[in-house]
């Protein structure tokens, strides 16, 4: 993290009101193989025609995933955050369509000139379910300890690259929160709606101050959501009930009150087959992470196929910047280059995901296409890039320079159902051009182990960041945040000054214009210049449901709200 500091100590700052613009919208996607497919869009489930919601039942829910600790602050995959925005609930909302920033926990908010200091006026009403207030001494201790941890009680810091820059927050009065930072973070309001992993979701002062181990029992991890804790049953299951009195919905889904259902329960199954079994025999109600194989026989059988694609990065291969290979320029441009995506397209992909263009999704604003140029499918191209940089055809076909094989090692991640074939796909095509990659994909617990080595012994780390702003560059590939490239003064070729400075331009302002421009050199950067990404993807989360299941909500990270979902059979 950055130790550049500003001052933020002025007298009586000019304010401005959040002018957030709205991203690309995706249109509805309708499959050529018989089937529709709905684009979940995070609205009420009364505005598109389900009827008068039916309060009651059980929702069985199944997922590739487990959870790996009841604290949503702590969990880093997708089934992790999905119970975390149930429990728990975030200052602001962010509208999965547009990108816009919308009231939820916070009524209202302002910014000075230096996008340095954020003011939230918070609402009274709001409760933990343990009955104490959330109010403004609550947002601090959260932010405070999500940012800084606590080494005494074994908390990890989870929030210091995603509120880069954070020195407190203050308390003027009980409802009204100065969140404040060392340096300019435009991307801040988006942070602050945030529901992936490691999400800032707010607990209980009672819970801040228990040990991790403490914080494995369920019943103890307190949050303001419309679900708690009923019981957790690692690798196997976790189960929510509703929250009695909760009356604090995003006023974006125009729901009143209380969650419909009375308990979902969130079934571990990590195989396609068995979550496919399981819905069609009625053992479930509805899964996630849908096989791309099962989703027309699925719909053909009457169950609703829903999705919306992640927004943020693509799925996509970070090169390792100081591991031979991929420490050379040449190796990853013909990477880039070198692998077929109207093949996977049409052999691995369905109409519930989309060809990755550039290194954001379309959704992010500031999205720029590059299928044709640098992502353009031209083998010829990319055997001439290899040839020039001294990369020679061995009597295996795979090329060899300075007696070395043109071997690239990738590590990459199973919770995504479409990850492997596609993967697979790329390392077919790219023999032909004479690069050897070798496929290590994973689950998560596998891969983060795996990821404490991936400087020394992995070329291509492989996976996505969600989260709806371009500042996700930043984030992402800054050397002073995430440096998932891993770059260093020794990188071969890079300044790593014009990358830290380039990515950082995002978070210096909220101008549109600007920021689009930023945006642009930062992608031109990151795959023309010094072609530190591959992106593969768009990835999305399917969802199958039985038909009498209505009102589950996709957000702007395509995490999943059950607040307005319902049951039509009551069961």
């Amino acid at each position: 993290m950055s130790d550049l500091r500003s001052s933020i100590e002025r007298a009586a700052p000019k304010r401005k009101k959040w002018p957030w613009v709205a991203g690309a919208v995706a249109v509805l996607l309708i499959t050529g193989t018989g089937f529709a497919l709905t684009r979940g869009d995070g609205s009420s489930a009364k505005a598109v025609g389900n009827g008068t919601p039916v309060r009651g039942g059980t929702l069985q829910f199944a997922l590739i995933d487990y959870q790996r600790s009841p604290d949503p602050q702590w969990g880093t995959n997708y089934a992790e955050s999905l119970i975390g925005n149930n429990i728990t609930d975030k200052l602001t909302w962010q509208d999965p369509k547009t990108g816009q920033i919308t009231p939820w926990l916070a009524q209202s908010w302002e910014y000075n000139n230096d996008l340095t200091e954020f003011t939230f006026h918070l609402r009274k009403d709001v409760t933990f379910s343990d009955g104490t207030p959330f109010d403004a001494e609550a947002v601090k201790a959260n932010f405070d300890q999500y940012v800084h941890g606590d080494q005494k009680l074994d908390i990890l810091p989870n929030g210091a690259a995603l509120l880069s820059g954070y020195i407190d927050t203050r308390t003027p009065d009980p409802y009204t929160a100065v969140v404040r930072f060392k340096k300019p973070l435009a991307s801040f309001l988006q942070a602050s709606s945030f529901t992936a992993n490691a999400q800032p979701g707010f607990l209980s002062l009672s819970t801040l101050k228990l040990s991790a181990q403490e914080r494995t029992d369920p019943k103890k991890v307190i949050g303001t959501g419309p679900f708690v804790y009923e019981s957790w049953e690692p690798q196997v299951k976790t189960v929510l009930v509703k929250r009695k009195g909760y009356n604090w919905a995003p006023p974006a889904l125009k729901h009143q009150g209380e969650a419909y259902l009375d308990r979902v329960v969130l079934n571990t199954i990590p195989e396609a087959s068995v979550r496919t079994g399981s819905l069609t025999s009625g053992a479930i109600d509805a899964t996630l992470d849908v096989g791309t194989t099962d989703e027309k026989s699925l719909a053909g059988q009457g169950f609703k196929i829903i999705y919306w694609g992640v927004s943020g990065t693509a799925i996509l291969f970070n090169f390792n910047s100081q591991l031979f290979p991929t420490s050379d320029v040449a190796v990853r441009k013909a990477i880039q280059l070198g692998w077929d995506r109207e093949a996977i397209k049409k052999t691995v992909l369905t109409d519930s995901y989309s060809i990755a263009t550039s290194v954001l999704a379309p959704s992010v604003p500031g999205y720029a296409d590059y299928s044709g140029s640098v992502l353009k499918y031209d083998p010829d191209k990319a055997g001439r890039i290899l040839e020039e940089a001294g990369w020679k055809e061995g009597p295996d076909g795979i090329r060899v320079k300075d007696g070395k094989k043109l071997v690239v090692k990738l590590l990459g991640i199973s919770n995504l159902v479409v990850n492997k074939p596609a993967y697979e796909s790329i390392q077919q095509d790219l023999k032909k051009i004479g690069v050897d990659l070798q496929l290590t994909v994973v689950p998560i617990p596998d891969y983060t182990a795996a990821l404490a080595k991936a400087t020394t012994d992995w070329n291509v780390t492989a996976s996505n960041r969600s989260r709806n702003d371009p500042a996700v560059l930043n984030l992402q590939y800054s050397p002073q945040l995430g440096n998932v490239t891993y770059l260093t003064k020794d990188s071969t070729g890079i300044d790593l000054d014009e990358v830290t400075q380039t990515v950082g331009k995002l978070d210096t302002t909220l101008d549109t214009a600007a920021r689009t421009q930023y945006a642009k050199a930062a992608q031109d950067l990151l795959l023309d210049k010094y072609a530190l990404v591959n992106p593969v993807y768009n990835p999305s989360q399917v969802i199958a449901h039985a038909d009498y299941v209505h009102g589950i909500v996709f957000d702007a990270q395509s995490r999943n709200h059950f607040v307005d979902a319902w049951k039509s059979n009551g069961k």
